[in-house]
């Protein structure tokens, strides 16, 4: 057993369900700005942005446009993760993470007060890169920290249970964005909707910033950390140390997280896509689709992490992915289907599957880095898996309208990412730190 696990199972003893409680839900305060944020943008490049900020005489270039800014926010995050993995294990957790929101939530307020393309000419989109790209280096670092001071806060056998908790941010996210959408849609005319209404959901995120931060800076350093600091052994040079010693696992981090991500972008984002542009669905239905999916995802996560306590995560991730790439080909056949109520039980049924791996992926992920890189490992594997997860709607785009505009190739490529992260959970175990009574 490596010195570094033995310091970790004597670290996480002491810790009662109380303190890990409440540093999960800390955690899930974050996760769930971040998902907002991030959601928020996507719904907003699809509305908003290549309207107000692209002139473009070409819809279908101004779209493009838009979405590329959406992808240069998912370019940045791994070097984000990299500039905060290395805070994270030098100078801690929880004052890294004390960044990161503070980071996430400001610039999401910022978007909200930028000046159009007809106010302000080109300087409107290059601003709104700009700060797309500061936001996906904050995000870079928000979920690796979040996952990491949560395990390392869990008693060892409970890990599993407490690591589902921060990814139910990512249901909440949607829903709350989704939803802030939907509702200023609803209330406003389309003129004042366009003209300002599509800023209140990116202002909105300024008051959740402020509670966000009283939630987190009442959270405790990881005492796993502590125990490093104590003893003079943390990291001098933890991307190097990273690359050098950890690369396979980054590569099957990333595998095992990609379903979660990859899958969900490709069922809410293009799935949404293509119900409203290529079977001329209503888009209140894709979005109301988007909406229970992520409802029901809530319970499927929780209930995941249980299965992680008591059969071990890499097996949930596995038999998670199997599950998924059986229910893909009926799902997509539902969502064809023309029948509202069966669109719907498409989406929620796909979300459902992949939200198991997804469920298991935090414990899985901060299970395969030593303690002293931790932080910079996930970073690496969580933001590689986003970085390629945010070219998957653009890639089933291309593939659905090579074929005709049929849904087949799309439907294949969410059984090729269930089975690419079924596969990591099968190798996951062998690679995974020594911790004592602790279930891979």
């Amino acid at each position: 057993m490596t010195h570094t696990g033995t310091l970790e199972a004597g670290a996480t003893r002491q810790i009662s369900d109380k303190e890990a409680t409440k540093v999960a839900i800390g955690a899930l305060i974050g996760t769930a700005m971040e998902w907002y944020d991030f959601f928020l943008f996507s719904a907003a490049a699809a509305l908003i942005f290549n309207v107000q900020f692209f002139a473009s005489q070409n819809a279908t270039a101004a779209a493009m446009a838009a979405f590329a800014t959406f992808g240069v926010g998912l370019v940045a995050r791994p070097i984000g993760g990299m500039i905060f993995g290395v805070m994270g294990d030098k100078i801690g957790r929880r004052k890294t993470l004390m960044i990161t929101i503070v980071g996430i939530g400001f610039i999401t307020g910022l978007i909200g007060l930028l000046p159009t393309y007809a106010a302000i000419g080109i300087a409107a989109p290059i601003l709104l890169v700009l700060l797309r790209i500061a936001q996906g280096l904050f995000v870079g670092g928000e979920w690796s920290g979040a996952m990491t001071i949560v395990v390392e806060n869990a008693p060892l056998h409970r890990r599993a249970r407490y690591a589902a908790l921060p990814q139910i941010g990512s249901p909440i996210g949607t829903i709350l964005s989704s939803g802030g959408f939907f509702l200023m849609t609803i209330w406003l005319s389309k003129a004042n909707f366009d003209a300002w209404g599509w800023r209140i959901p990116f202002l909105a995120a300024i008051p959740m910033l402020l509670v966000a931060l009283y939630i987190r800076s009442r959270l405790d350093e990881s005492p796993v950390f502590k125990e490093l600091m104590e003893k003079g052994e943390t990291e001098k040079a933890p991307i190097r140390t990273t690359l050098v010693e950890s690369w396979k696992q980054i590569i099957i981090g990333m595998a095992a997280g990609m379903l979660g991500i990859g899958g969900f972008y490709l069922v809410t984002a293009f799935v949404v896509w293509y119900g409203v542009n290529v079977l001329k669905y209503e888009s209140s239905l894709m979005l109301l689709g988007g909406i229970i999916a992520a409802v029901v995802e809530i319970p499927v996560l929780i209930l995941g992490g249980r299965l992680g306590e008591r059969f071990g995560s890499s097996k949930v991730i596995t038999y998670g992915g199997i599950f998924s790439a059986i229910i893909a080909w009926p799902a997509f056949m539902l969502i064809d289907s023309g029948n509202s109520v069966l669109v719907i039980v498409g989406m929620t049924l796909a979300v459902a599957a992949l939200s198991l791996p997804y469920a298991a992926s935090g414990t899985v992920l901060t299970g395969l880095f030593p303690a002293k890189t931790r932080y910079t490992g996930v970073g690496f594997a969580q933001n590689t898996a986003g970085m390629i997860s945010g070219f998957i709607p653009l890639a089933a785009t291309a593939l659905v309208a090579a074929a005709s505009n049929h849904w087949w190739p799309a439907a294949a490529m969410l059984i090729f990412l269930s089975l690419f992260t079924a596969v990591a959970g099968v190798i996951a175990p062998r690679m995974s730190v020594d911790l004592p009574g602790f279930k891979h």
